[in-house]
């Protein structure tokens, strides 16, 4: 459905783009329309509503979701989701040593000793160790982000010290709630030197509570869920209630046995607004797209165009060859649509105290991209993307392999009409 204010809001932010690239700005403007309460076809409006709906954060409920589960444990009857503690008021964490290993813990938290983490001990934590701080989520094997959020909780660090751990422990294993069938139970692992000490520049495994300011939901993965910011989607476990402290060496992650990397960082990579544009011949094209910035961070967006099925460079299987052109990438947004008051809160680890971010882009996050296609002839072209990160390794180096997650190089169909 076309919505008319949507498109307003659109046609503004766009302008005010493409102003800023002087002449060929001006010419792109020739093709947004100039009332914006009228549908129209044209592919720059279709183009930047899209993005425009994406923003920077993602609403909640306009997550792409992954999920497990026969039934998914959030459509459980009220009465059952007290009961299986899926709800703040019963939820509990069991923190304790792993029975097939000779860990030892001094304090086990656990729901038979009466100790387990309850929700207001959590929140008591939350009062002097709570951390925010922005993250995309990805699956491994998805091509583009499912949503970008403000995510909250406590670092699990302070958690396993309440159980005070002891010796012979060397990882972390953890899942969450499955329907009490062995079957379903969806595990990961981490290594207990990444939960207790972060790396230079990363931010803390994380037990989160809260999703753009609010309550995480179930279908999010509440009432809490592990957040691992440099990691696919797939070890931030839903609904997590258990953690056990082994001296197992082995991973023991259930996306293993589909063939995955389990231990892989974020890659950096680009895709565009859309699967298909349109423009018109004779006329700059507007392109847009959202990057995704992996553990190496990143230096560049860069675009190709070139006359549909003509041939690629030979010998060249990542196309390092080909000319490639740089897009701009964009500054943070100048307000934080789907946050309380459209503003961050205080304290977020990835900015100062002044609400500037300490790098630009984010890691771990998001950022968009946005350039204007050359004057072309009547036509149909293929339309490429790609990063260049920090270290400058052009996507999808430096770790082109899908299982480790989906970095290729995006193409898609430019037509240019007459």
């Amino acid at each position: 459905m076309f919505d008319p204010d949507l498109a307003r809001r659109h046609v503004e932010l766009t302008r005010r783009y493409f102003l800023g690239l002087g002449a060929a700005g001006a010419a792109a403007l020739a093709t947004l329309p100039t009332r914006a309460s009228e549908p129209t076809a044209d592919h720059a409006l279709k183009l930047a509503i899209d993005e425009l709906q994406r923003n920077y954060i993602t609403p909640s409920e306009q997550f792409g979701t992954v999920e497990r589960g026969d039934p998914l444990p959030y459509t459980l009857p009220p009465d059952r989701l007290r009961e299986v503690g899926l709800v703040r008021e019963t939820w509990r964490l069991e923190v304790v040593a792993d029975p097939e290993s000779n860990s030892e813990i001094e304090r086990p938290l656990s729901k038979e000793g009466g100790t387990a983490l309850d929700f207001d001990g959590l929140l008591k934590l939350a009062e002097k160790h709570a951390v925010r701080y922005l993250k995309v989520m990805t699956c491994n094997n998805g091509d583009s982000p499912l949503g970008m959020a403000l995510w909250e909780g406590v670092p699990l660090r302070e958690v396993l010290w309440l159980a005070q751990p002891k010796q012979n422990i060397r990882h972390v294993f953890y899942y969450g709630y499955h329907n009490d069938d062995p079957k379903q139970m969806f595990q990961c692992w981490l290594p207990v030197n990444r939960v207790l000490e972060d790396p230079p520049g990363e931010l803390p495994v994380m037990l989160c509570y809260k999703l753009n300011g609010d309550w995480l939901s179930g279908k999010r993965g509440g009432p809490v869920r592990m957040v691992v910011p440099e990691s696919y989607g797939f070890k931030s476990v839903k609904w997590l209630q258990r953690v056990l402290l082994t001296n197992k060496h082995q991973s023991n992650d259930t996306y293993a046995e589909g063939n995955n990397d389990t231990h892989s960082w974020l890659k950096t990579f680009a895709r565009f607004s859309q699967i298909e544009l349109k423009g018109r011949a004779g006329q700059p094209t507007a392109i847009t797209g959202v990057a995704q910035v992996g553990i190496s961070g990143l230096a560049k967006v860069q675009y190709w165009l070139q006359p549909k099925d003509a041939p690629l460079p030979a010998d060249d299987p990542y196309l390092a060859s080909a000319p490639w052109q740089d897009a701009d990438i964009l500054p943070p947004p100048a307000d934080w649509n789907h946050l309380p008051d459209g503003e961050l809160p205080d304290a977020p680890l990835q900015f100062d105290a002044a609400g500037r971010p300490r790098q630009w882009p984010l890691r771990d996050a998001i950022a968009h991209w946005a350039a204007l296609a050359p004057a072309l002839p009547a036509g149909k072209y293929d339309l490429r993307c790609r990063t260049i990160d920090s270290a400058g390794k052009a996507q999808p180096l430096p770790r082109p392999f899908a299982k480790s997650g989906r970095n290729s190089i995006q193409r898609v169909t430019l037509v240019l009409d007459a």
